[in-house]
């Protein structure tokens, strides 16, 4: 009797061990396998996104860091086909209605946005999502110094909010305003 029970305890338990231990090894393998792949994706997406924010840049510098009011922040230097500084690059995120969004800024040397693409966004669809279109990003273009956040016009240094999205209007701004800000950090205002 108790032998019967050992057996019905027994048996199901291994047998999950068993299953645990190849489910295990089988998404181990797969890791292994798509990590190098997904790597790869991602630095040609970040490439492409680099190309498209800074298009007087034909080449970038490798990866660089930056300090700045206790956060890291990741940009390149991006170079002309005369080998002179085009501009630069920076990765930045605010904070969003949904969530944190994450753009790729390009300043050129005179401080100015040369252009801004949404890198992870996860707003409302139809409100904050619009974020994305290029009617929206185009208002950065140009711009310098401090971008304001209006919600009826724009001017030199404000853009218009989207309809019913004016936090994600402001933490865009927000985002674009960080990477100006160290634009100046790193001497890009020395250097236009």
């Amino acid at each position: 009797m108790k032998e019967n029970k050992v057996k019905a305890i027994l048996i199901p338990a291994v047998s999950l061990l068993i299953i645990c231990v190849v489910v295990t090894a089988l998404l181990g393998v797969t890791n292994a396998v798509t990590a190098p792949k997904i790597a790869q994706l991602a630095a040609e997406i970040e490439a492409a996104a680099k190309q498209a924010v800074l298009t007087d840049a034909t080449t970038f510098s490798d990866e660089k860091q930056i300090e700045k009011d206790g956060n890291s922040y990741t940009y390149y230097e991006g170079f002309s086909a005369e080998e002179s500084l085009a501009g630069y690059v920076f990765r930045t995120s605010a904070k969003g209605y949904g969530g944190d969004i994450a753009v790729m800024v390009g300043v050129k040397t005179d401080g100015t946005v040369a252009g801004v693409n949404i890198l992870s966004i996860s707003e409302t669809a139809g409100l904050g999502m619009n974020a994305k279109n290029e009617s929206f990003l185009s208002q950065f273009l140009g711009k310098s110094g401090t971008i304001g956040v209006l919600k009826n016009g724009s001017s030199e240094t404000e853009i218009q909010a989207l309809t019913g999205a004016t936090i994600t209007s402001k933490a865009m701004a927000s985002a674009v305003n960080q990477a100006l800000a160290l634009f100046e950090a790193v001497g890009g205002g020395q250097n236009g």
